[in-house]
């Protein structure tokens, strides 16, 4: 069966997601993370396109891209995906896939998405338990915007949203990202998994224990696994679900990256 073509954003603004296959490492040192980088930074020279946030964990990655010419995000991919496996694949002498499927591109059509988009983007690391405050977190792009690194990231675009006052829009735009982003964005809105799938995805990492039977653990336990489910990509609205933590329970855990 043909693959969906994928449609146009009219603003030509696409948050895409790409993981690794079977939930593998994408990133195993540092040199891994800058290499990334650098093929992003070598596409954008020569298309001409927009960052507008990013984020890179050990297993997938979100951008938040804004397209010179309609229809270019293909050829952007092009350019970061594939020479990334082959380096990264001879690098580790390893062979075939090493992402997973083909990368997911959602259309971003309104500013009140793409504000919700870039905090959900810069608070993934966050949440993921890989640092413990939002502007130490390495391998995004909120110091881009709060501290004017700006090599990669193009920041005047959304900070303008908040006021055309820079200094202003910055303490603005720190102020939004105090606001915890529970929602799930890790997947495109018109293809959504069922619960029943996500169930069953939460009894392949818990060894087939039942994820209401974590309530009763002990603290410590109880953190560490949903800190684990957290890293593996669930979002915390759908480990409050199926877990019966609450979600404040699950933000203080993630905060102190037990």
């Amino acid at each position: 069966m043909p693959r969906q073509a994928r449609l146009l954003s009219v603003t030509g603004i696409y948050h895409i997601i790409f993981r690794g296959v079977n939930r593998c490492h994408l990133f195993e040192e540092e040199d891994d993370f800058e290499k990334m980088l650098s093929l992003l930074i070598i596409a954008k020279e020569e298309l001409g396109f927009e960052v507008l946030a990013y984020c890179m964990l050990d297993n997938h990655v979100h951008l938040l891209l804004k397209e010179k010419s309609p229809g270019e995000i293909t050829k952007v991919m092009l350019k970061l995906l594939a020479p990334y496996a082959f380096w990264y694949n001879r690098k580790y002498g390893r062979s075939g896939a090493l992402i997973a499927n083909r990368y997911r591109s959602e259309r971003v059509e309104n500013d009140e998405y793409l504000l919700t988009l870039v905090r959900y983007i810069h608070q993934n690391p966050l949440l993921a338990g890989v640092c413990n405050l939002i502007d130490g977190c390495r391998w995004c792009s909120f110091p881009d915007y709060v501290k004017g690194r700006s090599f990669l990231t193009d920041t005047r675009f959304v900070l303008e949203m908040f006021s055309t006052d820079r200094t202003k829009a910055i303490k603005e735009f720190v102020s939004f990202h105090d606001t915890l982003e529970t929602e799930d964005y890790s997947y495109s809105r018109e293809v959504k998994r069922t619960k029943e799938e996500i169930r069953q995805e939460f009894l392949s990492l818990l060894g087939g224990v039942e994820p209401g039977s974590l309530v009763g653990l002990p603290r410590l336990e109880r953190d560490a696994i949903l800190t684990s489910l957290r890293k593996h990509g669930f979002s915390i609205r759908q480990i409050e679900r199926l877990t019966g933590v609450s979600r404040g329970i699950i933000a203080k855990c993630m905060a102190k990256g037990v």
